[in-house]
């Protein structure tokens, strides 16, 4: 694939532009709202919570991702989720859309609205106004706008996440970036988690529909932090046509070149997010492979990186391959754990620890230290079939407990 890794975010594409700005929402001197809008309207498709209990802004997202064929902008706060705020949270994203589409010359169901943060406050609607107001006056395409919009985004974070590429499609340069937000509350069913990806290629709403269901399920759906899905979880793709490419409206080369470029930015923001969990230290990556189905494999690696002990025994550099043995036994997933080969990897190298239904005897010193790097594989073959799948997560530490112990103050 003629991709290319360049540097950048939600503005790399043609046609887009964003700011992020401070708003004083919920903390003083810090980023925490921002705005991404395309020059021109931009098919859009989305991906929500699976939560009973949805935030306003994902229901007003819903609604406007299934009802309407085109978006421009998106407003997104940190700091208040607006979640379990009744009527009054829903009128506040009705006010929102409406002070920014007045703003833009725009329509008030071109304009989406997310939000993370802190459940069941409500929103400084005063406040969110005039952070409409600053945001309209200084987006801009630049690389430092859409820059700071991912900064705006962030709550618990400690990593700003963006990235970007560029991909050939039908004889023109097609761009694809993306930013994103999430650090606890990540168990995504489509995580707290938000991303907002642009891209510049011309496609039908139905194609990135299908294409975005698709890569949901291999990126963001396969990270879990601490075991927790959001009530504000949210996805939206705008693509705008700029680059100029022959309209994907059949699953061709063309949009499978285009496909591939979009599951690269997306597996990378989720990659981020895990790897940034709160208090973690370790991005766990658990690969399973010769499982009898992709659903299996994917019940198995999620229940790895969901497991409380796993993550325990990585923060403890402890070769403690009973706890993955468990949690792969109580997926829901149906094999012979007779079969399976189970081994650790990293940059400090690899080792084999168990085989055929049975811990083998391995040097403990070296299996500490190759669990001992910031980026630690675990891979496990079930040796029942071809199907595999991957999942992220990361070390659970005193730290998430401090975090979270006063998240609210």
């Amino acid at each position: 694939m003629s991709m290319e890794i360049i540097n950048g975010g939600v503005t790399a594409p043609k046609g887009f532009e964003a700011a992020g700005i401070a708003a004083a929402i919920k903390y003083e001197n810090r980023k925490d709202m921002a705005m991404i809008c395309s020059t021109v309207p931009a098919v859009v498709a989305g991906s929500f919570t699976t939560n009973v209990v949805k935030a306003a802004p994902v229901l007003w997202d819903m609604d406007i991702v299934k009802n309407n064929e085109t978006a421009r902008c998106v407003v997104v706060n940190s700091g208040i989720a607006n979640a379990c705020t009744g009527q009054q949270g829903m009128e506040f994203c009705r006010k929102t859309a409406e002070k920014a589409a007045t703003l833009l010359g725009i329509k008030e169901k071109e304009v989406l609205i997310g939000s993370t943060g802190v459940i069941g406050m409500q929103l400084p609607l005063e406040r969110i106004e005039a952070g409409i107001n600053l945001l309209v006056k200084e987006k801009n395409s630049s690389l430092i706008a859409g820059t700071n919009a991912a900064e705006a985004i962030m709550t618990t974070d400690t990593k700003m996440k963006q990235a970007a590429v560029t991909v050939t499609v039908g004889g023109k340069t097609v761009t694809i970036g993306g930013i994103s937000k999430g650090s606890g509350m990540i168990h995504p069913n489509m995580c707290t988690m938000l991303a907002y990806v642009t891209t510049d290629v011309l496609i039908t709403k139905e194609l990135l529909t299908e294409a975005v269901n698709e890569i949901v399920a291999d990126t963001y759906n396969m990270i879990s932090v601490d075991g927790d899905t959001s009530t504000n979880d949210t996805l939206l793709v705008f693509a705008n046509g700029q680059a100029g490419n022959p309209l994907i409206s059949k699953k061709n080369e063309d949009y499978q070149m285009f496909k591939d470029a979009l599951y690269y930015i997306n597996e990378y923001l989720a990659k981020m997010m895990a790897k940034d969990g709160e208090g973690a230290t370790t991005l766990i990556e658990m690969q399973v492979i010769g499982a009898t189905t992709k659903e299996e494999a994917r019940l198995l690696a999620k229940s790895v990186v969901g497991s409380s002990l796993v993550k325990a025994a990585v923060y403890g550099r402890d070769a403690n391959w009973g706890r993955i043995i468990c949690a792969l036994g109580y997926s829901g997933a149906d094999f012979d754990p007779d079969k399976l080969k189970l081994c650790f990897e990293s940059a400090a190298g690899n080792i084999m620890i168990y085989e055929d239904g049975c811990g083998l005897d391995f040097d403990e010193t070296k299996a500490s230290k190759i669990l001992s790097s910031d980026e630690v594989v675990i891979k496990v073959d079930m040796k029942m079939g071809d199907a595999a799948a991957t999942a992220w997560g990361c070390d659970l530490t005193e730290d998430y407990v401090k975090i979270n112990a006063d998240y609210r103050s």
